[in-house]
């Protein structure tokens, strides 16, 4: 019998299946440090990122043993989802119950980004990931570009961004998405690794 850690995800996945608990043993820890990085990167908060983390692994684990995965060969992929509905979820619980209203003030005290204070690492990171992502946005075609500048640079809705432009929401969402689209595979042909990757 082959190796654990030489087999294929979908092997360990099956063998897990099957009552094989060290091939889960092999899936974690192969996959444990991406997964890791990208919720903590996310949500900024150590605790929360752990909570996150082992929710992750925790629900792989169920849907596995329940025969509900049907992912052949994107094990990565399929837990990374996993994890990202779970910060999805974690920030609309999160929004639902610290909703204050602050209609008659000016200046947004609770949520506003500018008013808080990051560490050197936080501002290093977040500095060389703004680098890489204008050396995308300048590939960009120009109707992409602009999408995407007034929503992340000018922080204006959909609804503001199809007036300016003169399109649908619809289409003003479709650009952005495929702005998104082009500019990850912009990144995986120049091997640009983010820092979020």
């Amino acid at each position: 019998m082959k190796n654990l850690k030489t087999m294929a995800d979908d092997e360990l996945v099956a063998l897990y299946a099957k009552g094989n608990n060290p091939a889960f043993d092999v899936l974690l820890n192969r996959h444990k440090s991406s997964v890791h990085s990208y919720i903590y990167y996310t949500v900024r908060d150590r605790d929360l990122a752990e909570d996150i983390f082992q929710d992750t692994f925790m629900k792989a684990i169920v849907t596995i043993k329940q025969g509900r995965y049907t992912e052949n060969g994107k094990f990565k992929a399929w837990i990374m989802r996993i994890a990202h509905n779970l910060i999805i979820d974690n920030f609309r619980q999160e929004r639902n119950e610290n909703t204050i209203s602050n209609d008659e003030v000016d200046v947004d005290l609770f949520n506003d980004i500018r008013l808080c204070d990051g560490t050197i690492e936080d501002n290093m990171v977040q500095s060389q990931v703004f680098a890489d992502v204008r050396k995308l946005v300048r590939h960009l075609p120009e109707n992409q570009r602009e999408v995407l500048e007034l929503r992340y640079y000018k922080d204006l809705s959909f609804k503001e961004i199809a007036e300016i432009t003169g399109v649908s929401i619809n289409t003003a969402l479709g650009r952005m998405r495929y702005a998104i689209l082009n500019m990850r595979r912009i990144a995986e042909e120049n091997r640009m690794e983010l820092a979020i990757a």
